[in-house]
Order: structure tokens, then sequence, then C-alpha cells
């Protein structure tokens, strides 16, 4: 049995997607792997493999040992995605920076979600051969289409009208994930139900907190700020909306856009080239506040429109299934195991 060291703190920020990313790995290896992978989690016996979710500076230090076997590491970011979701000072956003991309050179075989990074790793140092492809994916088993009968009592519990056209969107409150534009299509479209499900996962380090924290407590009548939603109860949100939206403008892979395919929702995300090979297929595209307005117009008044979305969704929720995935992890995980085995 070969025994993978998984180093994370993910689970310790609730409500950010590094950690939807982790709980979503060992879920699936647990349940397809369960006599081939023994995962240790934050554990420093010697092993073949270890991945490194988070850059910790223990986990950092713990590079240095020949212990650890093959080193991977799983790229949720770049210092140009940390400067833009946290507000930090000068020399403190500097030296995040360069110890993020001391951290990614430690590491034996890189991961990526998102082939778009590749090429600005390689703008860092960093050997484009040594990182690999892989994308997120979601579990059905979490994230699932509701019957119209289910749909017709969340909307009961969550005390959203029957008859509300809802957008849906997911994710920290922070200027990078377009959330001033979400509540300015609130304000466009007073006939419509908004809700964001998220929270200042950072608090006030986080970008746009200043402004947005006085935007959410003064939000428009139709504008719902759920606050941080356990994973475990997104389904609900999911499966009362009409349409997901999404309009950050920078993202890698976003989990909450997964999750909405895999609950056959239409998606709607801002028209950004880094989703040209992940997402694009799969979800209406608007470039800004204007046209999100004119396309949830369209998906409100079209209902063979919205049924060309759902569509789109189930294509995607097949395209990035677990049962697909598991298959390239585990021959990934079999691949870099052999080279720890060679190094010793």
């Amino acid at each position: 049995m070969l025994d993978i060291h998984m180093f994370s703190s993910a689970d310790k920020v609730a409500g950010q997607g590094v950690g939807a990313v982790y709980t979503e790995l060992i879920a699936l290896l647990r349940k397809y792997f369960p006599t081939e992978f023994k995962i240790s989690i934050n554990k420093y016996s010697p092993s073949l493999v270890s991945h490194y979710h988070t850059i910790d500076p223990a986990f950092f230090a713990s590079t240095f040992s020949k212990r650890r076997g093959q080193k991977i590491g799983y790229v949720h970011f770049l210092p140009d995605t940390l400067d833009q979701s946290l507000r930090l000072p000068g020399v403190a956003r500097w030296t995040l920076d360069k110890y993020t991309i001391a951290f990614y050179k430690r590491m034996d075989r890189l991961v990526v979600v998102n082939p778009n990074f590749i090429p600005k790793l390689a703008a860092y140092g960093i050997d484009p051969h040594k990182v690999t492809f892989i994308p997120n994916f979601v579990s059905r088993e979490t994230f699932y289409p509701a019957t119209a009968e289910q749909k017709a009592m969340l909307r009961k519990k969550h005390g959203v009208a029957q008859d509300a056209f809802v957008v849906f969107g997911a994710g920290q409150v922070q200027d990078r994930k377009g959330v001033d534009d979400f509540i300015g299509l609130a304000k466009r479209n007073p006939q419509m139900q908004f809700i964001w499900a998220g929270g200042f996962s950072f608090g006030m380090i986080t970008n746009g907190y200043d402004h947005l924290k006085g935007e959410v407590e003064n939000a428009p009548a139709n504008l719902n700020f759920t606050g941080i939603v356990p994973r475990d109860e997104m389904v609900d949100y999911y499966n009362i909306a009409d349409v997901f939206l999404l309009p950050s403008f920078d993202e890698l892979f976003p989990m909450s856009v997964l999750e909405a395919f895999s609950t056959g929702t239409p998606v709607m995300v801002r028209d950004l080239a880094l989703y040209d090979e992940i997402i694009r297929p799969y979800a209406m595209m608007a470039k800004d506040q204007a046209a999100m307005s004119a396309g949830l117009q369209a998906l409100k008044s079209d209902a063979t429109l919205r049924g060309e979305y759902t569509e789109k969704a189930e294509q995607a929720a097949a395209t990035y299934s677990e049962d697909r995935l598991a298959r390239v992890w585990h021959d990934f995980y079999l691949a870099q195991a052999k080279i720890g085995a060679q190094r010793r």
C-alpha cells in the first residue's frame, strides 16, 4: 500500500476554495483506492510521496528532509492572486510573493488546475516540464441536481418565493471576486432575487474590506448576503438558483463553478481568457456588468435558453466527473511514487 503524505492547513479557514479542493481529493482517494493508498495527514514520517496543499512555513522546512520522497506542490495561487486578495503592507507583500515562488521551486512536481498557469509559472523561472495539469472536480454525492419537488421545498426552507428568478453567487467577499458588480446587478434588476454565499474569510486584511463591509450591511432588498455557509449546505443554494453567476476578475479553476455544473445549474462567468480551456464551452460569458445584466434578462425570459445552459452544465459535470479524475490521480501518484523510490 502506498502511503501518501498530505500536508495542509486548508481547512482552518472557512469559505475558501483551497479547502474545498483538498477535501474533495482526500475523499476521492479514500473512496476509490482504500486498499491501494494510505493517506497520512501532516505526518513527518518517511514517505515516497509528499503532497503539499498549502505553503505553511513548517511545511517549507520539511522539504529539506530526504524523508519526504517525491515532493508535489498544488498551485492554488500565484503572487498576483494573493496581491488581489489580501491587503498587506508593501514589505509583507513582497516577502509573501518571494516566499510563494520559493516554496514552489522546492517541489519536484507541481500540479496546476488550469493550464493557463503553466506559462505564468515559467515566467517565475519554474521549468514548465515539471508541471502537470489536473483539473478540479466535485463529488456528485455532495453536489447533485434536486427534483422539482425538492427545489420547491428548498425555496420554502430558505424563504425564497417560488416564482422568483434567483441569481446565486458564491465566494469570499473581496474585490477580486467581482462582488461590486454582483451588487450593481441586484440594483439594476430589482425584479430578480440575488443571493451571495460567502464572507470575509481573512477579515480586515481582505482586499476591499472597508467599502464592501458597508455594501454588505446596506445591501438592496433583493440581495441577501448569507455569510459563510457550511460546504455541505451549499447544494441547497445551487438548487434554489435559476443561474449561478461568478463575476470574478481572476481565478484558477473555481470550485463554485464545478459545484454549480454538478447540480445542473446554468452558469455565467466574466469573459476571461483564463477560462478558455476549462469553462468557456459550458458557460455563458459576459465581459462586464452591462453584458451580465443582459444575459440574466435573456435567461429569465427564455426557458429554452435556460435549458440549453442546463445541458451544458451537465456536459461539464461529466467532463470533470469524480470517476474520470480518480483514475488520473491514481496514475499520477503511482508515477510519482516510482520516482520517489528511485531517489532513495
